[in-house]
């Protein structure tokens, strides 16, 4: 039984360890973690220094929340003392726990684009930037490993429409969106007949294939094993009625309601999509959850979350100071906005 498992969360910031002599409380320690982004897309590490807990290992930039600080506060305090930069921009991201020997961590990600001063390393004892998905430094922290993972998704996921425009104007479309750089698309066409489904879905994977693009089927896992795709999207409602995470290297899941992300995240799914955030062309009537109710309902979790719902790439800036990993969108993927 590893660390982990041996712990169980309590109100306040404690955890129960188990032990002989009966239960210890453990307390968590609040992290804040910069993932800082250069205008390419790299990020930085840092490599622990000699004398430290896990000395050669790489770590995001960052460090303890201190007392009647908050973690947004503590991130500007330890990017300061750490690298020597006064942030100017950053946005919240995802919120993770780990147990290693020594500490119980409640990290708090963040994503840093702007900055001022030189970078300078006062604290690692070496410092690097890195490509998402293509590393070349190691051994990393435990904890980052999903993290890493989280960080290779993009900030737009398109979902395809065949079953309403047409699944030759939807490839065209599709063409179009992947020339721009989209990067990340969801297969949702259940209302297309089977086997014009699976024609469709297997020329749709193929483009994105010469594209390095994902692929992911909506609800239907066998038609996601028959063409290979990359992963498998949950509506909410099979979301729910599952008690282990599908077998497919990328899951994801629509939620509308925080016990539904909450499953996703239990689940340890790769990703969530939460809306609609504003009115939508299927539902005009409907004013949606608004940015505020949005930030509330995925704060503090483990896993990135779309925000889906009247959508384009307009919004992004929003949609990520609220927290969002991004944008998911049906019509607006495959409109001429940049697709990242």
């Amino acid at each position: 039984m590893g660390p982990a498992t041996r712990l169980a969360l309590r109100p306040g910031g404690l955890a129960v360890r188990a032990g002989l002599r009966g239960p210890a409380e453990v307390k968590i320690v609040g992290v804040a973690a910069a993932i800082i982004f250069r205008d390419d897309g790299c990020f930085l590490l840092g490599r622990r220094a000699p004398g430290t807990f896990y000395p050669g290992y790489w770590e995001f930039p960052g460090g303890k929340v201190e007392a009647g600080e908050s973690p947004r506060d503590a991130l500007v305090r330890e990017l300061h003392e750490e690298l020597g930069i006064e942030v100017v921009a950053f946005t919240p991201w995802i919120v993770r726990e780990h147990v290693y020997e020594h500490a119980h961590v409640r990290l708090h990600f963040f994503r840093v684009t702007a900055w001022h001063g030189e970078i300078a390393d006062h604290v690692h004892d070496a410092l690097a930037w890195q490509k998402p998905g293509a590393l070349n430094v190691a051994p990393m922290l435990p904890a980052n490993a999903p993290v890493l993972a989280a960080l290779t998704l993009p900030d737009v996921y398109g979902i395809t429409h065949a079953w309403q425009i047409g699944v030759g104007e939807q490839l065209a479309l599709l063409d179009a969106a992947l020339a721009r750089g989209l990067k990340l698309v969801q297969l949702r066409e259940a209302a297309l007949p089977e086997m014009q489904r699976e024609s469709f879905a297997a020329a749709a994977l193929a483009r994105c294939r010469q594209h390095g693009a994902r692929v992911l089927v909506n609800g239907d896992a066998q038609l996601a094993r028959a063409i290979g795709a990359d992963g498998l999207h949950l509506p909410a409602r099979q979301l729910l009625a599952l008690d282990r995470r599908p077998p497919f290297p990328l899951v994801a899941a629509s939620c509308h309601e925080r016990h539904e992300l909450e499953h996703a995240a239990r689940l340890g799914l790769d990703f969530a999509v939460m809306g609609p955030v504003k009115p939508t062309a299927s539902h005009p009537d409907d004013a949606g959850i608004g940015w505020e109710r949005f930030a509330e309902l995925i704060s503090d979790l483990p896993l990135p979350v779309y925000a889906i719902g009247g959508l384009s790439s307009a919004d992004l800036p929003v949609a990520m100071a609220a927290g969002a990993q991004g944008i998911a969108a049906i019509r607006a993927a495959w409109r001429p906005d940049p697709a990242r």
